[in-house]
């Protein structure tokens, strides 16, 4: 299991054939202003999280989005594993192995989850869209830089409503992100998304 693969690495740059491919109709676009409205609306989220790794192995545990810009992926034992982004900076920090990776939250998929007045233009490129019954998928990159990966994000219909990211990266693996419980508004401490020596940390007591 690469334990990065959650939103993190960026990977090298690759050609993503399907990138420039899409054309939007106009059904597209609208639900394209849709998404827009509706993730610059998100403001604060709680959830439970289900994590599919590429190589098929699954963690769970809680996650807490403060947009823009902060996140907190608490993964429940018996994995190690902590992610934390705020500030423009994102850690992992891997209690098993000892080890702390930082990295610019701007130069990964998950800086487009973050995004502060997320616009599917411009910057970002929307490469396609997929319609099920009660379920509406839309896939994105950033437009400079395809080989970064590419995110996709899942909504439940009717009201919209966020319920699943997957990324795929440069070898076309796969790290799928499943949210349940899920909590809307509130306010969290920003000690939350603050990264502290592990030596320091304690168990945490996040507010609702």
């Amino acid at each position: 299991m690469n334990r990065r693969a959650l939103l993190l690495a960026p990977v090298a740059l690759a050609l993503i054939p399907s990138a420039w491919a899409f054309t939007p109709t106009a059904q597209d676009r609208a639900d394209i202003a849709r998404v827009e409205a509706y993730m610059n609306g998100l403001h604060t989220l709680k959830a439970r999280f289900l994590q599919v790794a590429p190589d098929g192995a699954t963690s769970e545990g809680t996650a807490w989005i403060d947009r823009p810009g902060k996140l907190r992926f608490e993964y429940a034992p018996p994995s190690p594993l902590l992610l934390i982004a705020g500030f423009g900076v994102g850690f992992f920090h891997d209690k098993q192995l000892g080890q702390t990776t930082n990295f610019p939250v701007s130069t990964t998929p998950l800086g487009i989850l973050l995004a502060d007045n997320l616009k599917l233009s411009g910057d970002v490129t929307v490469t396609n869209m997929l319609r099920q019954p009660g379920q509406l998928q839309v896939t994105l990159v950033r437009t400079a830089s395809p080989g970064e990966g590419s995110l996709t994000l899942v909504f439940s219909e009717n009201p919209l409503a966020l319920r699943q990211w997957s990324v795929i990266d440069a070898q076309q693996r796969e790290t799928r992100v499943t949210l349940y419980d899920v909590q809307l508004g509130g306010k969290f401490d920003s000690s939350l998304f603050t990264f502290a020596d592990p030596s320091l940390l304690k168990p945490s007591t996040p507010q609702n």
